[in-house]
């Protein structure tokens, strides 16, 4: 049975509600997250088809892969996590993969998560407030992810200083490209140098102690002993290498190639000294998948400030590659742990994947992955240690997953050279590993695995050229291309999106991606998984995008819907992101991934719902037919001259009082919101000669005529002969409801409102006439907010509401006479409560910090009024409102066709 979060909670209280309890507790516990009666009654039984297969089913109740409860007598919490940690090692526990030990005395229970090491400890009675913990019992799971240390920064900062010293000293790096390039490469050398000599590749301190004993203080011929260091680093045999680098051993590869346009900077003291001190920092620990990022942020103008954004890359990295692939593998591993043959089976397919990321920067994902496949290795070459003994890795003579199989497109040349080197430092750390864990040494050196990263613009490469997908072999697409948005771009990059859709005014850089990445799975084993900005679920862009993208072969198997890529430095704002997979079409559940929590889902449509394929564009009238039209408000095009600020307008009437019959209120989304008040000129055509009778009036008219005179625009230049009139004048003589056409994210609600006949709305925000106040407590609804949020599109990160996509296509059911009634008694009551806080602007009442008691709780009557006219059973979550809309619009559509 399929539950939501809030019937869970409901259940579990239930539970926890209890006065006493007994051996019945773990039952009613598994049935609140939805495990079947029959399914109990089984685990309950003492007879041959009893589910339970507990050491002492008198005192322990376990499940293949759900759980062990063990009844414990009073005794304190140590001596029960004791207990904890004894069963989840025990073979009954490892046997069955199960995922929950608990233990309990009645009064206190203890539980730990095998899947995660998450551990509780709670009091029986409050088990309630815990209710998350044991959510994969019902089928969700919490994401983990792993924080990265910050040693990182510490090496990457002094770097910096190094690499600004060098430029001071060499200024013909900043003059010219080649140069530039001859010292980025030169310090992917020092890169490697310094992690050699901390991890092993070379002597202990070889490279730093080298440089502090063999080179003059002041730095004068520290450039001629670098150049021959890395000629004896390319060079194999010792004999040849001058006598004082002669130690160092052969690194081979192209890293140390010495070529014409690749000469050692000079130094001085000072850089020199950076460099000393760049060396004694603990080179071991840093992490390839970051610090490759931030190496580049170094050596690429502007780009500094940007070195803190890389913390957050390994989590997001984990939310394409776990769902995509790492956790089939990992599970295939848990259910064969005992099953030699099955588990050879999984090296082998291990050792055959192929990662590809077509816009890798300098690597981040392809190392990641990596990294996560060899220690995957590494933990099945344990377990078939365990089965036929140390003998089986006496024999081993390295790993199956080869460098070889990680393919990435990267437009810069000198990030396709931090990628490879990022992939050879990954190799070492896990080869090191490899050492520790079976006793055999994999040397990094000499190099002969180049990686598969090249350079190119991957819009115009084909794809296939760089990893080929001959439909049989396991390839996976990762990676967080650029995103762009379409106002962002330059004329190369809409040359680019020219090159693969008709499309390209109007879409973000990134959906190129989608698009040659569709079209590269099709009819394969593969499969993707990109980080994008939100934008391309939202507003026109699905329309454009995903009808193409999807077809009638693909689907999205799993997606994050929208989250924050955050990050570590000062004053920088987080891009709201999502992660999209796209695989052919297949039956089995669908995965949503929201706030921290996985849910199965039957189908995911572009707008990342649960629901049918929708392509929602442009409507010119409303499809539901309840609905009045909504349009554009008034749009002066005047340069400021029929606009009067409060002040302006005192100053007028002061002096010509007779002004005030051309004076009308004005407001558009930042006056409605904010409380500005602004005014502005609205002037009869039979009115114009005694308006221009009054000298201000005349002077601003003789100022809008200039202004559409002087446009580029025909329409415009032709209305510079009426000068009192509106570019576009919407108004109506009766009461509007105005729509916002921006509004913070951070709201609720929209901020929508009434407005007398006496107010002129700007084009900066949408007006319905006559409209009643039963459509009011639609627009405001939740409802209405989650439709908004999934279709609109953005400004920034502002909700950007449009007439034409939001609101016509906006699902509305059939309103009885009562119905409409209802809904006026609750939106006259929204606007009462607003009224008696009319000291505070709409901004503070719909700040979520500040909003006003009466005034949540009368938007929340409205809601709870809105969804029981859209269906009776109440809705547990907005993923279940979007849902149901969704489904509506498809039906609305659907009938549209067959009118």
């Amino acid at each position: 049975m399929r539950l939501t979060l809030k019937e869970i909670e409901a259940r579990v209280q239930v539970v926890a509600d209890r006065s006493t309890f007994d051996r019945d507790f773990i039952f009613e516990l598994l049935f609140a997250y939805g495990r079947s009666k029959g399914n109990l009654t089984r685990l309950r039984s003492t007879t041959a088809s009893s589910l339970n297969v507990a050491v002492d089913p008198s005192t322990e109740v376990a499940q293949k892969g759900v759980l062990y409860f063990k009844e414990v007598p009073e005794g304190s919490e140590e001596a029960h996590l004791e207990v904890i940690e004894e069963l989840s090692v025990s073979p009954a526990v490892v046997r069955y993969n199960t995922r929950f030990v608990i233990v309990t005395d009645y009064e206190t229970l203890l539980a730990k998560d095998t899947k995660t090491g998450d551990t509780l400890t709670t009091p029986i009675s409050e088990i309630a407030e815990h209710f998350t913990f044991f959510l994969p019992w019902a089928g969700m799971e919490k994401a983990q992810y792993t924080a990265e240390a910050h040693a990182d920064v510490k090496a990457a900062e002094r770097m910096a200083k190094l690499f600004d010293e060098l430029i001071k000293l060499n200024p013909e790096a900043n003059q010219t490209l080649l140069s530039r390039r001859s010292l980025n490469i030169f310090f992917t050398r020092l890169l490697f140098c310094f992690f050699a000599e901390d991890t092993g590749i070379f002597s202990e301190g070889q490279f730093t102690q080298a440089i502090e004993s063999l080179t003059q203080t002041d730095g004068s011929d520290l450039d001629d002993f670098l150049t021959d260091l890395f000629v004896a680093l390319d060079t194999e045999r010792s004999g040849d290498k001058k006598s004082y680098v002669s130690a160092f051993p052969y690194v081979n590869g192209h890293l140390f190639t010495v070529k014409s346009d690749q000469a050692v900077p000079v130094f001085n003291k000072k850089a020199r000294d950076y460099l000393i001190e760049s060396g004694k920092l603990n080179w071991s620990e840093i992490n390839p998948d970051i610090f490759g990022s931030m190496f580049q942020a170094i050596v690429t103008p502007g780009q500094r400030s940007n070195l803190g954004q890389h913390y957050t890359s390994v989590p997001n990295i984990l939310k394409t590659i776990e769902p995509l692939f790492l956790e089939e593998l990992r599970d295939e591993f848990d259910a064969n742990v005992y099953n030699e043959k099955k588990l050879v089976v999984l090296l082998n397919r291990i050792a055959q994947i192929r990662v590809f990321d077509p816009a890798c920067g300098s690597g981040n994902f392809l190392i990641i992955a990596y990294k996560e496949l060899r220690k995957l290795e590494h933990a099945i070459l344990e377990q078939m240690q365990e089965l036929l003994g140390e003998k089986y890795t006496l024999g081993l003579l390295g790993s199956q997953v080869n460098i070889e199989n990680f393919y990435g497109i990267e437009i810069d040349d000198f990030a396709v050279e931090v990628a490879i080197l990022s992939l050879w430092i990954a190799k070492h750390q896990m080869n090191v590993e490899f050492r520790q864990k079976f006793g055999t040494d994999i040397p990094l050196i000499p190099l002969r695995e180049m990686g598969q990263v090249k350079q190119g613009n991957a819009i115009r490469l084909d794809w296939n050229s760089v990893c080929e997908n001959d439909g049989k072999t396991e390839i996976y697409l990762i990676g967080n291309p650029p995103y762009l948005g379409s106002r962002n771009q330059k004329p190369e990059h809409k040359e680019d999106l020219k090159s693969v859709t008709p499309n390209f005014k109007s879409l973000d850089y990134v959906s190129a991606w989608f698009i040659k990445g569709a079209e590269y799975i099709r009819n394969s084993r593969a499969e993707l998984a990109f980080v994008s900005t939100n934008s391309v679920v939202q507003g026109e862009q699905v329309s454009l995008l995903w009808p193409s993208v999807l077809g009638s072969d693909l689907e999205i198997g799993y997606a994050y819907t929208s989250f924050k890529w955050s990050n570590s430095a000062k004053g920088a704002a987080g891009v709201t992101c999502v992660v999209i997979n796209l695989r052919g079409s297949q039956t089995g559940p669908k995965f949503l991934f929201a706030e921290d929590l996985s849910h199965s889902v039957s189908r995911i449509n572009p707008y990342l719902a649960e629901g049918p394929n929708a392509w929602i564009g442009r409507r010119s009238s409303p499809i539901s037919v309840v609905l009045p039209k909504l349009g554009f408000g008034s749009m002066p095009n005047d340069k400021g001259n029929l606009i009067l600020s409060e002040t302006e307008r005192a100053t007028l009437l002061a002096e010509y009082p007779e002004a005030q019959k051309y004076i009308r209120y004005f407001s558009g989304s930042e006056e409605f919101i904010k409380g500005k008040t602004r005014y502005c000129l609205v002037i009869p055509d039979d009115e114009v000669r005694n308006a221009r009778v009054i000298e201000p009036l005349r002077r601003r008219l003789e100022g809008v005529t200039a202004h559409r005179a002087k446009s580029s625009e025909k329409s415009t230049r032709a209305l510079a002969a009426t000068p009192h009139r509106f570019y576009f004048f919407a108004h109506q003589d009766s009461n509007s409801i105005i729509v916002p056409a921006t509004s913070s994210e951070r709201r609720e609600y929209i901020p929508i409102g009434y407005l007398d006949p006496q107010t002129v709305i700007s084009n900066s925000a949408n007006a319905a006439y006559d409209a009643e106040p039963w459509v009011f407590a639609l627009l405001t609804s939740r409802m209405h907010m989650v439709w908004t949020r999934a279709v609109g599109g953005k400004l920034k990160t502002d909700y950007r509401y449009s007439n034409t996509i939001v609101y016509n296509n906006f699902p509305v059911p059939p309103l009885s006479d009562t119905a409409k009634e209802q809904l006026t008694e609750r939106a006259l009551r929204v606007l009462d409560v607003r009224e008696y806080h009319s000291e505070l602007t709409l901004a503070d009442l719909y700040d979520p910090d500040k909003m006003p008691e009466n005034l949540r709780r009368a938007h929340q009557e409205l809601d709870e009024l809105v969804d029981s006219i859209y269906r009776k059973r109440e809705f547990s979550s907005d993923e279940e409102r979007l849902s149901l809309l969704f489904e509506m619009y498809a039906k609305m559509t659907e009938a549209e066709g067959k009118k």
